[in-house]
């Protein structure tokens, strides 16, 4: 009889995580841009790839990217470290695309804008694009 009870108990507890883990949508575009770019803010080539579609790996697997990444990078440290903060401004797009606008507001004051894009695929977000945002006049 309890063996019965705790049988049932286990078989509706082990439903009830499989529900949940089922319908958690996993990191949302907003997240997946601003970790990417505190990953180019770190220089972290391993995130960079594990964040990015075949569109930004550029023909490599994981191993040369990061060692194309980090050759291509060594002894430019001045451009590694700058943001003091990302946010994230907009956010458009659909079930299947999007387009974060990232604010990245820098340690010295300066503040950069992007365009993170972002594709949906096995419920995954990818981002499968990555621009500079020109910035507008400042008035004088």
């Amino acid at each position: 009889m309890i063996s019965g009870i705790v049988a049932i108990t286990v078989f509706a507890v082990v439903i009830a995580v499989i529900v949940l883990f089922a319908r958690d949508p996993g990191p949302l575009p907003a997240d997946i841009a601003v970790s990417y770019e505190l990953a180019w803010d770190r220089f972290d080539f391993d995130t960079l790839y594990s964040l990015s579609g075949d569109e930004m790996r550029d023909g490599l697997d994981k191993s040369a990217y990061i060692r194309v990444k980090t050759l291509a990078y060594a002894g430019r440290a001045e451009l590694g470290h700058l943001a003091s903060r990302v946010d994230v401004e907009e956010i458009t797009g659909g079930l299947a695309h999007a387009l974060v606008r990232t604010r990245v507001t820098l340690h010295n004051g300066d503040v950069v804008h992007n365009h993170v894009a972002l594709t949906k695929r096995n419920s995954s977000w990818w981002v499968t694009g990555y621009e500079l945002v020109a910035s507008p006049p400042q008035p004088v």
